[in-house]
């Protein structure tokens, strides 16, 4: 069943993530991928069970619920739950078959950052991944440049400081507050949504 609801779609971009949460240069880079890749669709996935992280991540409900605030009424960007309904560990390689068996003259996109185009080697099957998709890899000013060994596309992207890392750290010292968003590098519902939510809070 496609999750957007037709059954044909033209160039398909794919952008996997913990998204926890999702921040400024996630959405740089959806506004970049649908601009510059023209792409006809964009389904955001956020990670189900993640095999590398070391760290556990937030409920797959709670890391939904803010992909869904921040691009749920974006033209094109689809919040794709697959990998979270998985009661196995979620490989990318798995996501990608899924796709190209419901879409099998689409043109796929996989979209990913500098780091982990640096470890692609590392992922599950990942000449197979390189046979379904055209990767590409976002780059920013400033970033070592990003190597060329294996085939990719390269994504234009605004300098950008912040990582998913202290972005949480800030959240619970309380940093953004989410009825002042400006110089925030989270979507004001998102904000809100951990605030209400407490979620990164460390257990008493």
């Amino acid at each position: 069943m496609d999750p957007a609801g037709g059954n044909t779609v033209g160039r398909l971009g794919v952008f996997g993530g913990s998204f926890d949460p999702p921040h400024a240069a996630h959405q740089a880079m959806v506004q970049a991928a649908m601009t510059q890749l023209q792409l006809d669709r964009l389904l955001i996935v956020p990670t189900g069970q993640a095999y590398h992280k070391a760290r556990p991540l937030s409920d797959a409900a709670h890391r939904l619920a803010m992909c869904e605030a921040v691009w749920g009424e974006v033209p094109g960007v689809q919040i794709d739950p697959r990998e979270t309904q998985r009661d196995r560990p979620s490989y990318t390689v798995d996501t990608l078959t899924e796709l190209q068996t419901q879409w099998p003259s689409t043109p796929i996109y996989l979209l990913m950052g500098a780091d982990q185009w640096s470890a692609f080697k590392t992922w599950k099957d990942w000449m197979r991944i390189l046979d379904m998709t055209t990767v590409v890899v976002a780059t920013r000013p400033g970033q070592p440049e990003v190597s060329d060994e294996l085939p990719c596309v390269h994504l234009s992207m605004p300098a950008m400081t912040w990582s998913s890392t202290e972005l949480r750290a800030a959240a619970v010292q309380g940093h953004f507050d989410a009825t002042d968003p400006s110089h925030s590098p989270l979507h004001p519902a998102v904000a809100s949504y951990i605030s209400q939510h407490h979620l990164y809070q460390k257990p008493s």
